[in-house]
């Protein structure tokens, strides 16, 4: 399969053909703030962005900025070969439940403890995603989570245009 032609950043922009292959864990000070039916179910500036080449990152947030009454554990897992197993979890805010939008590694493997009980949202139709105030889009067919923020350049893996191609791998729980 052929790569797609990197689309060259612009000032300020970062490439996510630049990034890595492990992924690389990333501390950000930025400030991150996810509203589901106008309410407020996290907020941090103490997230760790996962960079991996191709794809948009995505923001894991410590557990203790997130409203964690609106989680729902949901039962099915997902296995990254780099990360390990991880647990999904849903949303159920003011009585509309948005199934399958948060996960997070309670056992990384070697290399990803930092993201031990971390959580990352992805940034689906009904979440309000902001990085430093940057309303955050979501690619058309990416299935990981990633965040479309002013600051990255693409293509973005999983792109209909794109010939990447990463299946999710489905566990039992």
């Amino acid at each position: 399969m052929s790569r797609p032609d990197p689309i060259t950043p612009g000032p300020g922009q970062e490439s996510v053909q630049d990034y890595p292959i492990p992924p690389r864990l990333d501390p950000v000070d930025s400030y991150i703030r996810i509203e589901c039916n106008g309410i407020v179910i996290a907020e941090s500036s103490k997230a760790i962005r996962v960079l991996e080449h191709g794809h948009p990152p995505a923001y894991y947030l410590p557990p203790e900025d997130i409203r964690v009454e609106f989680i729902v554990p949901e039962a099915h897992l997902t296995t990254c070969e780099w990360k390990g197993t991880a647990h999904h979890y849903g949303l159920d805010v003011s009585g509309q439940r948005r199934p399958a939008v948060a996960w997070c590694y309670p056992e990384p493997l070697p290399g990803y403890e930092p993201i031990a009980y971390y959580v990352a949202f992805a940034p689906v139709e009904g979440l309000r995603c902001t990085v430093d105030g940057a309303l955050v889009q979501t690619a058309t067919g990416v299935t990981d989570g990633g965040w479309i923020t002013p600051g990255i350049a693409g293509p973005f893996a999983q792109e209909p245009s794109s010939d990447f191609r990463t299946p999710l791998v489905f566990a039992a729980p």
